[in-house]
């Protein structure tokens, strides 16, 4: 399996933000169709006393079009909520993005549009520090 560059980044970001990692990947299969989520993580929520889950599709926008990566990222993250629903739908699905993308790419008027339209749950990194920046 083919890691983006920044897996093990995103996994020590969610873990410094208080994630148990629990799945690297998260492995999921319907029909003869399989599909690896890059991480799969989870935390207890005091206040509410149940167990918070998530999976996180890590994404690096390193190529050569931002937009490529973009249509690439979307269309897996629009595969894997499905498959997520199905399966485990206790479990929210976030695209983790790098910050440098998020600060330029991500606002673009179109780019926010198409996050809003498909209620794309977006975690932003800083890869550098090794650290989650924003959830939406």
């Amino acid at each position: 399996m083919a890691r983006d560059f920044y897996h093990d980044v995103v996994r020590h970001a969610l873990e410094r933000d208080g994630w148990r990692v629990t799945h690297d990947p998260l492995k999921l299969e319907t029909e003869g169709v399989k599909v690896l989520i890059d991480l799969g993580a989870e935390r207890l929520i005091v206040a509410e006393r149940e167990q918070k889950q998530i999976a996180v599709e890590v994404k690096t926008f390193i190529g050569s079009s931002d937009i490529n990566d973009f249509h690439t990222a979307l269309g897996q993250f629009l595969n894997y909520r499905i498959l997520l629903f199905e399966q485990q739908p206790q479990r929210e699905l976030f695209l983790a993005v790098p910050e440098d993308t998020w600060l330029k790419f991500f606002q673009l008027r179109f780019v926010q549009k198409v996050v809003e339209q498909f209620s794309v749950r977006i975690l932003v990194y800083n890869p550098v520090r090794q650290e989650v920046v924003l959830w939406m």
